[in-house]
């Protein structure tokens, strides 16, 4: 616990002054972060086979390239560059042509590496987008994410009973439904008086619940992932918490939903 408690200390008094002052340290804060996520990704995917060396130096130098794209806007209406999308496909599928041995590298493989390199670098670049478009949401998501896990994790302890998912056996019903309550409380009451006291409240507290619950399916999402190569967690870069998509699953799917609801908040 003292770990898991030094290692949360730590991250926090190095993101705190980074999503302050935004900008450039911020985006390459982020980009740090993706490249981390997608070791990763590839690591645990490396434990069947490992990838050509040279297509996981593309795909590093691909998520950099997605996590930076357009980092200085600060608007959600960027259009995504389709010859870079092509450059991707191309990139990670034509190689099975090449390759001495079929079992080598397959589509599957081509297909994981496609998806990775999109999914990481575009996740990271919304949540730069996001700081950007205004750090009272930012910290609106972060709340969200936060407090609906720390509450969940505690009201699961103890009072859970029910089992969630079978995914994750140590979630629970109960835990759901108190990290659901406590970070709609404390997001809602966050976004009244910080971002927009005019918006009603029925409205703002239903779309926040909505946000803390996919947070959480987010967490399970992950979970399958780590489930279907017997991990328990992705790495163990932070102690006591595991690896970096270990802690950003629930803001990533939360700041993904946010973009399809920023037109309502």
């Amino acid at each position: 616990m003292k770990t898991r408690i030094l290692s949360a200390i730590v991250l926090v008094a190095i993101m705190v002054p980074l999503l302050l002052i935004g900008e450039v340290p911020f985006a390459c804060f982020m980009a740090l972060l993706s490249l981390f996520s997608l070791y990763e990704l590839l690591h645990m995917r490396e434990q069947k086979k490992p990838f050509p060396f040279l297509l996981k130096i593309l795909a590093y130098i691909l998520v950099a390239f997605f996590t930076l794209m357009n980092y200085t806007q600060n608007v959600f209406t960027s259009i995504l560059d389709f010859r870079v999308v092509a450059f991707v496909i191309f990139a990670f599928l034509l190689p099975m042509i090449f390759v001495k041995k079929q079992e080598e590298y397959e589509i599957k493989d081509a297909f994981f590496l496609v998806g990775s390199v999109l999914f990481i670098g575009l996740s990271f670049n919304l949540l730069i987008l996001t700081r950007n478009y205004d750090l009272s949401y930012f910290i609106y998501l972060l709340l969200i994410t936060t407090m609906t896990d720390t509450f969940a994790l505690v009201t699961g302890k103890y009072i859970g009973t029910h089992p969630l998912s079978k995914i994750s056996p140590h979630k629970t019903v109960e835990g759901l439904v108190g990290g659901v309550l406590m970070g709609t409380f404390v997001a809602s009451v966050f976004y009244n008086q910080v971002i927009n006291q005019s918006m009603p409240l029925v409205p703002l507290i239903l779309l926040t619940a909505l946000l803390c619950i996919i947070g959480q399916m987010g967490d399970l999402v992950f979970s399958a992932i780590k489930r279907s190569y017997k991990q328990k967690d992705f790495s163990n870069l932070i102690p006591g918490h595991g690896g970096i998509l270990d802690r950003f699953d629930s803001l990533i799917f939360v700041s993904l939903a946010f973009v399809l609801l920023i037109e309502i908040l």
